[in-house]
């Protein structure tokens, strides 16, 4: 038997050669899967850390509030305890604060959030004094998805009304 030197043999050898040798090409697939990890955890974490106070919003039917000013917020608690950002502030040294706050910019928006639980008289005298101070642009902040005011429906019909004319007005 002779031996023959076959061309896949040749083959063979000149590829594990190869595969010895340094890579040097970046594989940059594990570093975009890490940012695009990461950008999703500081996506989702980045609305939970504006609130500073916990407090329960009342639910109503009003849309987001699209404001490109830094808005002032007060915070009302159950208990009626008022939070001026995230320091709890007694009311008598509300309106003080308020104006150092605002740079005596008056036209600045002031967002109150207060709790569904909270006493309206609470709430009252802080929208009040908001006022006084000459605040203008104080606004309530609540949750979506509250209960309708009826605006989106349509009366119902007169008693001696016919059933038709209640379909063609809907």
């Amino acid at each position: 038997m002779a031996l023959s030197l076959d061309s896949s043999n040749q083959r063979r050898g000149r590829r594990r050669g190869r595969s010895r040798r340094a890579l040097s090409e970046i594989n940059v697939t594990p570093l975009v899967d890490v940012m695009l990890v990461l950008l999703i955890i500081f996506m989702i974490s980045a609305p939970l850390l504006t609130a500073g106070v916990p407090v329960e919003l009342p639910k109503t039917e009003a849309g987001a509030i699209d404001n490109q000013n830094q808005p002032l917020t007060i915070s009302i608690r159950a208990d009626g305890t008022i939070f001026l950002g995230a320091t709890e502030t007694p009311f008598a040294a509300l309106a003080p604060r308020m104006r150092e706050l605002a740079d005596a910019n008056v036209t600045r928006p002031v967002y109150v959030r207060a709790d569904g639980r909270a006493p309206y008289a609470v709430v009252a005298q802080v929208m009040a004094s908001l006022s006084q101070s000459g605040f203008s642009s104080i606004g309530l902040l609540t949750d979506t998805g509250g209960p309708s005011s009826g605006l989106d429906q349509v009366p119902p019909a007169p008693a001696g009304a016919p059933a038709a004319d209640n379909q063609a007005a809907r």
